[in-house]
């Protein structure tokens, strides 16, 4: 029987365990990518690792989401990381030259290398044939130490495409087409490779626009197979000898199967608070619009901009809409403005934004109360702008730039007939790509520091004892079904500005679902958070796992976990338990809870199934899915205590296992 493409690679990089589903691997990691909201604490992990230089092919680090420096701690935080990577190895990418996966894209990812990265849109070179997976801080540190990445092998499923889009149809109409199907917890546990006549028809621009988004699946990866389109967007990139042709093999064997016919697709749209409530936009024609923002890693892109500006070219936008363009990379917004497509977008009543993320999670570009933002990002969870109670779309730029010329949301089909002289702008790449990003990314051998440079800011990563015989303590927080990380980290300025405090930081948790909860949780020394499924979807955010440690709770007793999370609450002690329907809803906030068994030995040897007491009046069973290593990392009170003592005892760190 033949092998996948993800199979291939995953062989390829093999150094641990069988490629079948469920077992657990460890692979080779080639690169690695971390950004400004996580990067501090992987570099601090990396030092307290006693680590001294990277490993990997390469490793880059990258300043993107707070850009502005609103605070000299924002500053001190990216002073800290060029110290660091120049300290230890790294290429580093300066506040404003754009977003790490756009940058990435452009510069380093390559077929067939494997890449983890401390954000949960690492998937993003999947559309170059690159595998790419999102991970916690703690587990990049790691990876880029030399150690292996260990993750279950996740079912490997094919999206067949066939046909070609039509009109006004794009990329994001086929994510979205995608989370329609499938929602957002369709991809757990899940590869998506992507195969059929149709992959040829998209250019590499549009396949990383869908390997992005299939975050919001809730997929570990996604990736495309490679062929003369990526071959040719590598030479226009000036890395044709980087191409490797990479494909599955004829009989290869899937574990399922999904088929979309691209000329059945029409453009689609998300609509409040959830990636996956998407509807045809006819359905959701006539909402009046007050803010449309074209960018994000999803579609931020030169390719991605340059239609809107061909649909604004000699108009204007409609006079109670605000329309923001966030371009992925100061490239691409340098090919803008070289090629007059900035001025015709001003011209028509555009604001452009520095090359940032800053939008995509509420640090800028904040909507007004009561009204409605069109964007072409990835998320939409309710919050996240940075105002409660948003009202988010998401879309291609192709609509949200007619909504910005009609001031409502609008099917640009039928706004093209309306006026009579608006045609589809179509996909267009330049014959080449030039841009200012190689001045802004300083490699390693023109490092500028020769020692980290730490801020008051910035402190230590806290560590947690050993896990109990014992465990023990109230149900500190019942909360619903799909918790995302931002309802446990806000990642507003005014919060995230304290990722390399935790101390600080540690106040802020769960503070969008109970403002009182951080400072319960101190007080009741020790405890159990309470969940519905998808726990823990959205950002790869270790500091969600890392500040409820801080704060002391114990451990989490949910129907589900998002697959990050999961991994990271391995990482930081905090004991990860599923539990059934019935007993998620018999527990209450302020129950009493505790786990009979002798839990530290219960890990270490394996068992499954554990007894949980609530109230001393009634009990239930509660399961734990870990593999052998995990269980050990667990037991010790986390990773990082765990490759610590390992290195202790003679041991090689970084090895976890």
């Amino acid at each position: 029987m033949g092998q996948t493409l993800t199979e291939k690679i995953l062989d390829d990089h093999l150094v641990e365990g069988e490629l079948e589903t469920g077992e657990e691997i460890g692979i080779e990691i080639d690169q690695v990518l971390t950004q400004d909201t996580t990067g501090t604490l992987v570099w601090l992990q990396f030092e307290a690792l006693d680590l001294n230089e990277v490993q990997t092919e390469l490793a880059a680090q990258y300043c993107d989401h707070q850009t502005y420096q609103f605070d000299f701690k924002n500053t001190d935080d990216h002073r800290f990381l060029r110290s660091a990577a120049g300290t230890f190895g790294a290429h580093f990418s300066r506040p404003g030259n754009g977003i790490c996966h756009n940058v990435h894209k452009e510069n380093f990812a390559a077929p067939g290398k494997t890449m983890l990265g401390s954000d949960s849109h690492t998937p993003t070179p999947g559309g170059l044939g690159e595998l790419a997976i999102g991970a916690g801080g703690l587990d990049v540190a790691v990876a880029m130490g030399g150690g292996a990445y260990y993750i279950e092998m996740p079912e490997v499923v094919e999206v067949r495409l066939e046909g070609e889009l039509g009109e006004w149809a794009t990329a994001k109409d086929v994510i979205l087409e995608m989370l329609r199907r499938l929602t957002v917890k369709g991809g757990v546990g899940k590869i998506f490779e992507y195969t059929g006549p149709g992959v040829e028809t998209l250019s590499v621009p549009e396949r990383t626009t869908i390997t992005n988004m299939g975050t919001e699946l809730g997929a570990t990866s996604s990736i495309f197979p490679t062929g003369e389109n990526t071959k040719d967007y590598l030479e226009r990139l000036g890395r044709g000898d980087e191409y490797v042709e990479l494909s599955p093999d004829e009989d290869a064997d899937y574990d399922d199967r999904i088929t979309i016919d691209l000329s059945e697709i029409e453009p689609l749209i998300a609509e409040p608070s959830m990636p996956d409530n998407v509807v045809p936009v006819r359905e959701a024609a006539g909402v009046d619009v007050d803010q449309v923002i074209i960018g994000s890693c999803t579609n931020g892109a030169y390719e991605d901009i340059l239609p809107a500006a061909k649909m604004l070219e000699g108009r204007e936008i409609d006079k109670k809409t605000e329309m923001i363009v966030a371009p992925g990379s100061k490239q691409a917004s340098e090919m803008l403005a070289r090629e007059g497509w900035t001025a015709e977008m001003m011209a028509a009543g555009v604001n452009f934004s520095e090359a940032t993320c800053g939008a995509c999670i509420g640090i800028g570009h904040v909507p007004a109360s009561d009204s409605v933002s069109l964007r072409t990002f990835n998320r939409n969870f309710e919050g996240r702008s940075g105002i409660e109670n948003d009202s988010v779309y998401l879309c291609s730029p192709e609509v949200a730039t007619a909504a910005a010329l009609a001031g409502e949301i609008v099917d640009p089909r039928n706004l093209a007939e309306e006026l009579g002289d608006l045609e589809d702008p179509g996909f267009e790449m330049p014959d080449e790509y030039v841009g200012v990003s190689g001045s802004d990314l300083i490699a390693p051998d023109e490092a500028v520091d020769d020692g980290l440079v730490k801020g008051p800011n910035i402190g230590d990563v806290p560590l947690k004892d050993p896990l109990d015989a014992d465990i023990e303590g109230p149900a500190l927080l019942k909360m619903s079904d799909n918790i995302t990380t931002d309802h446990i980290i806000p990642a507003t300025q005014d919060i995230l500005m304290y990722r390399s405090n935790i101390p600080k930081l540690s106040e802020f948790t769960l503070s969008r679902v109970d403002e009182s909860f951080a400072q319960r949780a101190l007080d009741s020394d020790g405890g159990f958070l309470v969940a519905g499924e998808n726990y823990g979807q959205g950002s790869s955010r270790e500091h969600a796992a890392l500040c409820p440690m801080y704060l002391g709770v114990e451990g989490v007793l949910a129907r589900s976990f998002a697959r990050i999370h999961k991994a990271n609450l391995f990482n930081f002690g905090l004991l990860p338990l599923t539990v059934d329907e019935e007993t998620y809803e018999r527990i209450e906030e302020g129950d009493d809870i505790a786990i009979v068994d002798d839990v530290a030995e219960a890990v270490r040897s394996g068992k499954e199934e554990f007894t949980v007491r609530v109230n001393d009046e009634w009990e239930a069973s509660a399961f734990l899915d870990a593999s052998e290593r995990e269980r050990r990392i667990l037991a010790d009170g986390g990773k990082l205590t765990h490759v610590k003592q390992q290195h202790d005892e003679g041991g090689q760190a970084p090895a976890d296992d």
